[in-house]
């Protein structure tokens, strides 16, 4: 008996005349599900494209618009006075200024040493108090909520209290110590007092970080080494550690992207001053933009320092990335 295989047919049963077996009857089978679900997930895709469209058009318009038109102006003399469009192509002229000029090269050295100091003090104060407030102490959850208060007030709130507490003649501080010490009027007491504000304000913000992560890790291997004997130095740096450092990398890519942008405490504490000492990128972009009107300068060091921020946050994601792939 020769049966005959057709791709979607139903072979049954064959049909038998006298002595001889015919060819099987061929019923054609329903079609199939496979194509209807294809169909269903293209409609969903183009629900989902029309869906996000005016969310994208949005975004568009809120932040790829005035990019676009900075990115213009970057290249383009243009100043306050002037149309919109007026202002005169003038190629790499603003950009050769701007490395040329000492101010904003400064600034950039001001902004890498604030950066570097602030984010290396939030990480080794956050985790150090995320250390303390894992431990099941009495009185502890009344710690924790306390210790947020400072990244709950409005960073320029916080700015200018500190700013009254620092006063040569009515603060606190001086009042404390029994000196009189202008602050904010020296270079060196300017930058410390903007640092200590900035580490003031966001440590708590590293310790929330790492506190969630030392209360997501695994047991297992922290009750394994207690068995083996391992004392608690080395069950920190042999397991804890390791186990943290994916939220050590996130904390300090999200802190090292904010130090970088840090404004709010400068602009009213010491607007830049004295003497540059506290003229970090941000600070710059404003007084040349705002206070001197020179947009095309000022679009300039914006996409310089939007360019330096892009690079550094590549280089975070990259070791991220080498981390979890090792």
């Amino acid at each position: 008996m020769r049966h005959v295989r057709q791709s979607r047919t139903l072979l049954w049963p064959p049909v038998q005349l006298g002595s001889e077996l015919t060819r099987p009857a061929v019923i054609t089978a329903a079609p199939p599900r496979a194509a209807w679900r294809r169909h269903g997930t293209l409609l969903d895709r183009c629900f989902a494209c029309v869906a996000i469209l005016p969310t994208f058009a949005l975004m568009v318009g809120v932040f790829g618009m005035p990019l676009a038109f900075s990115f213009y102006l970057s290249f383009t003399g243009y100043a306050q006075g002037r149309g919109l469009f007026s202002g005169g192509y003038v190629g790499l002229e603003n950009y050769q200024d701007l490395l040329s000029d000492p101010v904003f090269t400064g600034s950039i050295a001001i902004t890498l040493l604030y950066t570097t100091a602030a984010v290396a003090a939030e990480m080794i104060l956050g985790l150090g108090i995320a250390l303390l407030l894992n431990m099941d102490l009495p009185g502890i959850r009344i710690c924790r909520t306390a210790l947020i208060i400072p990244m709950m007030v409005t960073p320029i709130v916080g700015a200018l209290c500190w700013k009254l507490l620092l006063d040569p003649s009515h603060g606190v501080i001086n009042n404390w110590i029994g000196q009189h010490i202008v602050w904010l009027g020296r270079p060196d007491t300017a930058f410390a007092a903007i640092w200590i504000v900035g580490v003031w304000q966001s440590t708590p913000y590293v310790m929330l970080i790492l506190l969630a992560g030392l209360r997501s890790l695994p047991s297992e291997p922290l009750e394994a080494a207690a068995v083996d004997g391992a004392s608690r130095r080395q069950v920190f740096w042999q397991v804890t550690l390791p186990l943290l450092r994916p939220y050590l990398l996130v904390a300090l890519l999200l802190r090292t992207i904010f130090e970088f942008r840090a404004f709010d405490n400068i602009y009213a504490m010491t607007g830049g001053g004295p003497a540059n000492s506290t003229m970090v990128l941000s600070m710059f972009t404003y007084l040349m933009s705002f206070v001197r009107f020179d947009f095309g300068l000022g679009a300039a060091a914006s996409w310089l320092m939007l360019l330096m921020a892009l690079l550094a946050c590549l280089f975070f994601i990259a070791v991220i990335r080498r981390r979890e792939v090792t």
